[in-house]
Parts: C-alpha cells; structure tokens; sequence
C-alpha cells in the first residue's frame, strides 16, 4: 500500500545541483555565497527592503521581536489558534503573550478582539496567516497605528498568500517564514524574516551574529559591542533554499490546485473549507475541513480510518490557552469550537488527483456513518 503523507519536499535536479555545488564549492571566502543569493531572491520574491535568513522560523520570531523592541514585562497580543512556535519567543524575553479569539471563516486573529485586549503595557501584535489563510490586515494596522504598536506577520504558513495584491509577510513592520520540511519551500529546517525597516534589519543582522556590527572597524575580528545570538542559516541550506524560491510560483499554483480538487469533491458535504475572501489570494498550505457541528462526529475515529489505509492527517492546532503553560481561556469560542472539528488533509506537491479522491472519499464514509 503506497502511504499518501500530510506534505513532503519537491526535490528536483535544480535544488540536488545547487547543493552539490554548495557541498563543493562554498566554502572559505565562498561560505555565505549561496545564503545571500537565497535572501536577494526571497526579498525580491515579497517585494520587501531586507531579508535576514535563520535557522528556524522560531528564531526569526526571536529576533523580530527584539528588532521591534520588545522587552520582559512587555505584552503581545497574538491569536488563540496557532503553532506554539508562534508565542514561545514572546516567552524567551520575559514578555507576556496575550492570547484573543479567531474569526470563525479565516481562523485567523479577530481584529475587535485585538482592540480589547490592549493595554498600556501591549508592544506588539502578533498576527497568524493560519494554513495560508488570510488576516484582516487593513483593520489590523490601522489598530497598531493608532495605538503605536508593531505589527509581526507569522508567514510560516502563508508563503504566497496575498492581501489586496501585497504578499503576506511584507505588509506588517517584520514578516517571519518557515522552511520545515513540511512547508510550501523546504531549506530542512530554516526560516527568514523580511522588514522594509532599514534600522530593524540593522539590529535584526547583528543580533544574528553573535552581536557582531559590520560598522566596527576591520582590525576588531572578534569585537562585540553587545552580546546577540546565532540562528543563522548554513550555506547548504541557503543552496536548496535558493532552487525552491527559483520554483516558488510552480510550487505555490500546485498547492492551490491541489485545494481545488479538495473543494470540487466536498462541494455536497456539510463540512466548510479554508476561505478567500475577494481581495486575497490563499495559498493553501493546507487543505483544512470543519467538520458539521455534530457531538456524533469523533474525528479521532476519521484520524483511526485514514491510518489504517496509509494515509496521514491532522488535527487543527491546540488553542494556545488550552495548554499547561497558559490560564485557559473558554470565552475565545470560536478557536476553541474550531479545534475540535478541524482536520488537515494531504497536500504534498506530487499528490495526484487519484489521491485526493481517496482521501474525499473516506471523509464521505465517516461522515454518512453518522449521518
């Protein structure tokens, strides 16, 4: 039985190439060769100012918010539903990570909601393009203008979604991504963040080299004026990085694609799917369905079905305040209703339509044995 995976890397000539040549030839004076090909072709890609490759994308969250200015004892209002990933550099620094609920169609941060939670202590707002769904970004900076607060793009899964013809990630003061092996463009592991705020990426870039400051003078190698950290990216990453952003159109219009097939075939059920709204273009980083608000309907036994058959699923993120280190926060409905009905489904690059058939029609069989 062939196993149909949750997603996996498109791997080409174009990437085993490049990789081959980094292997051969970056290194001494060539070193970071392939790590700012990779950052020119990304900041072109978004249509931003600067880009700085990291290790992971939770480290560029890292960075973004130090490079924003946020301090212990600071808050950050970000959304119920997210990767943990999101929130735990808001930990790292001592700062407090203010959880708010979702919209029930983008599953993305309630703009109202962000506005209520402010206070005189709220630095930044920390926004979620959750499974390449789209936020409400207008309502959303128009928030932080009025109240003076930086705005930071969780990208990681929205890589060539679109807000009124701007690409997601470039919109707010920082946009972070991520390269995991699960994501729409691979680097293994790895991440980036993009800013069009010189002073940010000035900071951002030293932070990221041990506090190392390209403006100290030559003959002080190993000089620091601060201490930074080090998330940087390998050159072999950036090479394979640069060969998927070469091909970032082909692998983005494939994922929409792929969601398509998911909506024709669902068209008849009971079950809603990732939305766009008219002025936004969702790249479908997964193909998400939520289930019928039915107390019969167990996902845990769909999950059971498609194991049996080889192929692999996934539940919606926990709430974030559901979780050990949070005070639960039951009045956040929607993301909490949301999580226990939510299913993600197969959206590897190679997947074939015979495939999603496969996956639809054990969905079908799930929900008619309840219905």
């Amino acid at each position: 039985m062939n196993k149909i995976p949750i997603n996996k890397p498109s791997i080409t000539e174009l990437e085993i190439n490049y990789v081959n040549d980094a292997i051969t030839n970056g290194w001494g004076e060539s070193c970071y060769d392939y790590i700012h090909k990779f950052e020119d072709a990304f900041k072109k890609y978004q249509r931003s100012s600067y880009a700085v490759a990291t290790s992971s994308c939770t480290g560029a969250i890292h960075l973004a918010l130090i490079g924003m200015g946020v301090q212990a004892g600071d808050e950050v209002i970000v959304p119920e539903i997210t990767w943990i990933a999101s929130v735990s550099p808001i930990l790292y620094i001592g700062a407090k990570a203010v959880i708010v609920d979702v919209l029930e169609d983008t599953w993305c941060i309630d703009p109202a909601k962000i506005k209520n939670a402010i206070t005189p202590k709220t630095k930044a707002i920390l926004v979620a393009h959750i499974y390449g769904n789209v936020c409400e970004m207008d309502e959303i900076m128009i928030i932080a203008k009025e109240h003076n607060l930086k705005v930071l793009e969780d990208t990681a899964e929205g890589l060539g979604s679109e807000y009124k013809g701007e690409k997601c990630g470039s919109i707010g003061d920082i946009g972070v991504f991520s390269f995991h092996g699960t994501k729409t463009i691979t680097t293994g592991e790895g991440g980036i963040l993009v800013t069009n705020n010189e002073t940010i990426y000035k900071k951002v870039r030293v932070l990221n080299d041990h506090g190392r400051n390209p403006e100290d003078p030559e003959n002080k190698p190993y000089w620091m004026r601060e201490y930074g950290y080090k998330y940087k990216m390998s050159n072999l990453q950036a090479a394979l990085g640069l060969a998927q952003i070469e091909r970032v159109e082909e692998l983005v219009n494939n994922k929409i694609k792929i969601f398509n097939w998911y909506k024709d075939l669902l068209k008849d059920l009971p079950v809603s799917l990732n939305s766009q709204h008219t002025e936004t273009k969702n790249s479908y980083w997964l193909p998400t369905v939520i289930l019928p608000n039915n107390k019969d309907l167990d996902r845990n036994i769909f999950f059971a079905i498609c194991k049996e058959n080889g192929i692999d699923s996934r539940p919606l993120f926990y709430p974030l305040s559901s979780l050990p280190m949070f005070i639960p926060k039951k009045e956040n409905t929607v993301a909490y209703n949301i999580y226990i009905r939510g299913i993600n489904l197969p959206s590897f690059n190679d997947i074939t339509f015979e495939e999603v058939t496969k996956v639809v029609g054990l969905l079908k069989e799930f929900l008619n044995s309840v219905a």
